[in-house]
């Protein structure tokens, strides 16, 4: 079963947080009575572009505003205070607070406290928001316990797990008299910078030539085992082919931009060889994981699949590498895999978490029928999608001219993931 809210509370996408803050732009709620007239006031400044926008925040942002109050139709209040709260909700989970910052503006007990008067009365507040939180502990002490990056603002359409930021005006009545709130929803997004390329591709970046391969750029590559596989070619014969996938390091992307690939295709039959180390018959994708409760925080969460949820979000494409000739049993190939610019960076925290990874599944080709069928993955390599590059640095594409990205399906929707209920893996 999956969440089901409507788009519209679904926070918009902001992708301008990082860099110099612009002038803040003001945001303004209020509360009416029961005759329809306005008593309180909630004006908060943040990064959003416009008033009509929710506010947006980024790292350890400020939240400053004021709270107004119109006494003669506030009903005596006691206390009016002013609160950042984050929490987690999760299918079939009670919800879970990631955050909670509250301060006192006034109060009727404060004997310095200014009596309230008739007419309109504000209030000025400011909140830090924190870069971590800590994590749930079990005896421990607050200055021992670890914490974790505090998370974004995350809320998709029938998503099994959601993250809401708000801003909420308290307005206390006393004994026996119920409190009255005014909720401003936040927008929480975290400005992640992908790690700097390696030094040889850093310099092919600058003078715009050709990146230099695992062979020869051991440091600017993250080399995975070897994965065979097995099959019968033209119903005649049975072959082994190896694959061998390198990822560009650092294993960390920027969204809208590419991940440059290298591939090695290995077998001692020419004909699978050349069969099976097309660019065509290459199935590498990014795959995302939203993964929920106790074991989110786990490097190992994907093998819990009762509490995964996967689904491929981008697809590799392939050219030969011009680099010699085909010779001794191998085949070279070129790949990149473009990260769209709308992805939901990575994060991790308590009972949620979105992860990302590149799958490289078995091969697919007229006359060849592996011996396992298998949607798993033959070779997967974890990576993490940031909102913004290393600074100073563009990653252009090196695709060869003509070649142009595969054309993306709904993934979600072709694997039942939403009608079903029930994929958990890809």
């Amino acid at each position: 079963m999956a969440i089901d809210r409507d788009a519209s509370q679904c926070p918009p996408e902001y992708t301008d947080t990082g860099g110099e803050r612009a002038e803040p732009v003001k945001y303004t709620a209020q509360l009416e009575n029961g005759t329809g007239k306005a008593w309180l006031w909630l004006t908060v400044e943040s990064r959003a572009k416009s008033p009509k926008q929710r506010p947006l925040f980024a790292n350890a942002d400020t939240v400053r505003g004021t709270v107004e109050i119109d006494y003669g139709q506030a009903g005596k209040p006691k206390e009016l205070s002013i609160t950042v709260r984050a929490s987690l909700t999760a299918v079939g989970q009670e919800e879970e607070r990631l955050l909670c910052i509250s301060k006192t503006l006034w109060s009727g007990k404060d004997p310095s406290a200014p009596k309230l008067a008739a007419g309109r009365s504000n209030w000025p507040f400011s909140i830090t928001l924190p870069d971590e939180i800590p994590l749930p502990s079990s005896g421990r002490s607050k200055a021992s316990s670890p914490t974790c990056p505090l998370p974004p603002s995350f809320s998709e359409k029938g998503g099994p797990a959601y993250i809401e930021y708000q801003l909420v005006a308290t307005v206390r009545r006393g004994l026996f008299k119920s409190n009255q709130t005014l909720v401003c929803p936040l927008v929480y997004l975290p400005v992640t910078r992908a790690e700097p390329p390696a030094r040889l591709r850093m310099a092919a970046y600058r003078d715009g030539t050709a990146l230099v391969g695992p062979d020869g750029d051991p440091e600017g590559w993250k080399v995975g085992p070897s994965a065979k596989v097995t099959g019968t070619l033209f119903d005649a014969r049975q072959v082994d082919v190896e694959y061998t996938l390198a990822v560009a390091r650092p294993l960390s992307c920027a969204r809208g931009s590419p991940i440059p690939l290298s591939l090695t295709v290995a077998s001692d039959d020419e004909q699978a060889l050349d069969l099976l180390s097309t660019p065509a018959s290459m199935n590498l994708y990014l795959v995302r994981s939203r993964v929920l409760g106790q074991h989110a925080m786990s490097e190992d969460a994907g093998a819990r699949s009762d509490q995964v949820f996967q689904e491929r979000v981008g697809t590799a494409y392939f050219w030969p590498s011009d680099a010699g000739s085909p010779s001794g049993g191998k085949r070279a190939l070129w790949g990149e895999l473009l990260v769209k610019p709308d992805s939901k960076p990575s994060f991790v925290c308590p009972g949620f978490s979105l992860r990302y990874a590149l799958a490289l599944l078995p091969p697919e080709a007229a006359g060849f029928v592996p011996k396992i069928h298998t949607n798993e993955p033959l070779v997967a390599q974890k990576i993490a999608v940031t909102t913004a590059g290393a600074p100073g640095v563009s990653v252009p594409s090196h695709a060869p001219p003509g070649y142009t990205y595969p054309e993306e399906a709904d993934y979600t929707n072709a694997l039942g993931y939403l009608e079903n209920g029930n994929q958990r893996r890809v």
